[in-house]
């Protein structure tokens, strides 16, 4: 399939899909380090690894093509003279290494990996201090000899949140939004798929709606797209309004597409919540799933193209969430099928294992966690067609399969 990117709706046909295998990365998440690497527990790998090879295996088994980042990114330094050096200049920079002595010892390190593919995952992987060596004796300056004063066992940080792979990037129509992410932690991820939309021949044509360098934090998991001319993003704990002023602008402006609104959906700031598709994901042309307790809250305002250049028309849009959506959709009403099949507890539990976070893999055609049973079961009463997948350890890192998955090329509906 030559077509770069085309994502148009949330469950078109899914053809093309990007991921990222669990790696070594998780390895190297100390207890007392989870909070800043924004994890609550540590996934045991092996595990992880095979409910993630089942997971693209279930797509594959769909007729999905299955694409992961580390080959995608590979395929740039294979390709392009010079790309590789320059990305690993970069990363030491922002992978924030305290003394030149220590970064070059860091690069000695780097550059001791001869294949292009093990390269990119040690850099996702992360260094420990016992991976170098540093002759103190040798440095001349005061700047050389500085480390952190920190107790980690590590120079440079992991990142284990790579497996998200919906974050860093969207895809909106045929152009994509390179993140500016919320954590120091997950920005340093999207310098992966600024090199592939940089310089990978299936991709480097995309046009550019948003770039890692921003002034403001958006990330991908805050992004869905209803339609071709609607977009839906969230105000959360990650993205900020600012932001998605800054997406419309681009949208409607910049580089002209064919999306015609932009409707922000303000939810609470907090974990729990964290991104818009923790709250709601689309499953057929009239249905999505929704965690019930957030929609008391839910602050909705429209942006659309003003009359002149530039211009960004804002309303407040006072409606209920079913309402809003089925306007977004076209259609005189939308299933709101309840996280936890309408229970309380149920609900909130489910919704923390990221029971609203489906991947459509066509309409009413949906991949879901194995341990959020109550909404599987409303999902499947409601009339979806499900693919099951094990969860215990993917799971732990907060995100389900729409946060596991960056889709690269959908199907119009």
């Amino acid at each position: 399939m030559a077509q770069g990117v085309h994502v148009t709706s949330e469950i078109g046909r899914l053809r093309r899909v990007c991921l990222h295998r669990p790696g070594e990365e998780l390895l190297n998440l100390p207890p007392a380090e989870l909070g800043r690497l924004l994890f609550e527990d540590i996934p045991l790998l092996e595990s992880a690894r095979a409910e993630h090879d089942a997971f693209a295996g279930a797509l594959r088994d769909r007729g999905v093509e299955v694409v992961y980042l580390e080959d995608l990114v590979a395929e740039v330094f294979d390709a392009v003279p010079g790309a590789r050096a320059a990305f690993q200049e970069r990363y030491l920079v922002e992978a924030g290494i305290e003394g030149t002595l220590v970064a070059d010892a860091v690069r000695e390190r780097l550059d001791a990996i001869a294949d292009n593919r093990a390269f990119v995952l040690k850099t996702m992987a992360g260094i420990r201090k016992d991976e170098v060596s540093i002759a103190h004796a040798s440095a001349s300056t005061l700047d050389a000899l500085v480390r952190t004063d920190s107790d980690s066992v590590l120079i440079v940080d992991p990142m284990p949140n790579l497996y998200f792979t919906r974050d860093p990037m969207a895809v909106i129509g045929e152009g994509v939004a390179c993140m500016c992410m919320f954590s120091a932690t997950r920005n340093r991820e999207t310098i992966y798929g600024d090199y592939v939309l940089s310089y990978h021949p299936r991709y480097r044509s995309a046009p550019r709606y948003y770039r890692r360098d921003a002034s403001f934090h958006i990330e991908g998991g805050d992004v869905l797209v209803l339609d071709a001319r609607t977009v839906a993003v969230g105000v959360s704990q990650r993205t900020q309004a600012a932001a998605i002023d800054v997406l419309a602008q681009h949208l409607f402006w910049r580089e002209p597409s064919p999306i015609e609104r932009v409707l922000a959906f303000v939810i609470p700031a907090r974990r729990a919540f964290m991104h818009l598709d923790t709250v709601f994901t689309q499953v057929d042309a009239d249905a999505f799933t929704v965690y019930p307790a957030v929609m008391r809250t839910l602050e909705v305002f429209e942006l659309t193209r003003g009359a002149s250049p530039s211009e960004v028309r804002i309303r407040r849009i006072e409606d209920t969430l079913e309402h809003v959506l089925a306007r977004a959709c076209g259609l005189d009403a939308v299933r709101l099928i309840p996280c936890g099949g309408g229970d309380a507890i149920a609900a909130a539990r489910e919704q923390w294992s990221d029971g609203s976070n489906t991947l459509a893999i066509a309409p009413g055609e949906l991949v879901v966690y194995q341990r959020n049973a109550l909404t599987n079961e409303a999902l499947a009463k409601a009339g979806m067609e499900l693919t099951v997948i094990p969860s215990a350890e993917l799971s732990r890192g907060r995100g389900g399969p729409r946060c596991m998955s960056m889709p690269l090329v959908r199907d119009d509906l």
